[in-house]
């Protein structure tokens, strides 16, 4: 069977103050679409307001040591993706088996109150269907909540981005909230990899998040192994 994978970017190009760009972390895009495409997904991109997803530049400083990124950026037809991405309005979750939420600063700010997203997310889950997020992307499931009125992560097992990455990435003092404190706030079971900046992956049934960027191929990889089980 054919599956379908819709994966969630930003449409925030910077931080509170416009001298600070941020945007998609490309590679955590592009090494999960490699994975699902590997196994023969169908695959399309949606942002909160549709439209241009912008880059990230400290992300694009990678592409020469990360051949997955490279190429993105080298094939046209991949960046016309970036430049005209679906609204949540435009998406009907009945045509997806899974939703992978990506990261960048810029999630910070449009993901976590934007309903259409969230009702695209809540009825994939309670259809079966695999949620999943990497790095900062988890801010996208913070404010999502179930038809009985729980959130989705309240009693779960999730990671993302730490409150020890975020200040030795030295941003701690330019981003709107600590993520992690959110998370367990909501009685979400935050955890992380003994490092910083590992890869780290955390999946509690067909909820599947991974810790930053290097966590994205293996994050993708779990949720292909759930979704061949579905």
């Amino acid at each position: 069977m054919n599956r379908h994978v819709l994966h969630v970017a930003t449409n925030i190009s910077h931080f509170a103050s416009s001298a600070h760009q941020t945007g998609l972390w490309l590679s955590e895009l592009t090494h999960a679409w490699d994975v699902f495409a590997a196994s023969g997904y169908k695959q399309r991109i949606v942002s909160p307001k549709g439209g241009r997803v912008p880059l990230d530049p400290r992300a694009l400083k990678w592409p020469m040591r990360d051949a997955s990124a490279r190429a993105w950026l080298a094939d046209p037809a991949k960046m016309a993706l970036l430049s005209s991405t679906r609204r949540p309005a435009d998406i009907d979750p009945g045509d997806y088996d899974a939703i992978f939420f990506t990261g960048g600063h810029g999630v910070m700010w449009d993901f976590p109150d934007n309903e259409g997203l969230q009702a695209v997310t809540r009825a994939l889950w309670e259809k079966g269907g695999v949620v999943s997020a990497v790095c900062h992307g988890y801010c996208g499931l913070l404010n999502t909540r179930l038809a009985d009125g729980s959130f989705l992560v309240s009693g779960r097992k999730v990671t993302g981005f730490s409150w020890t990455e975020e200040r030795l990435a030295g941003v701690a003092r330019e981003i709107p909230y600590n993520a992690e404190a959110q998370m367990k706030a909501r009685r979400a079971i935050y955890e992380k990899a003994l490092l910083p900046f590992m890869p780290y992956v955390v999946a509690d049934g067909r909820l599947v998040t991974g810790q930053n960027p290097l966590s994205a191929r293996a994050t993708a990889r779990k949720v292909a192994a759930l979704l061949n089980r579905l």
